[in-house]
């Protein structure tokens, strides 16, 4: 099963989201700042956590129809 390419653009646009986000935090002066840094990291690792949970999702179906049981 091959990598999908939209979904490797996506993860990669979040990984500089996320490091954008950490870059943010560091350097903030208010706490508002200090905390949108914060949570777009957050936001980031979440999202590509899902990214990495869909791809073994479906290489787990395209398995299961490859052996007959599904």
């Amino acid at each position: 099963m091959e990598v999908e390419t939209g979904d490797l653009i996506v993860g990669a646009m979040m990984a500089v989201f996320g490091l954008i986000g950490l870059t943010l935090a560091s350097g903030a002066t208010d706490n508002e700042m200090y905390v949108f840094g914060l949570s777009l990291t957050g936001f980031a690792a979440v999202f590509g956590f899902g990214l990495i949970r869909r791809h073994y999702d479906k290489a787990e179906a395209y398995a299961r129809k490859e052996n007959g049981h599904g």
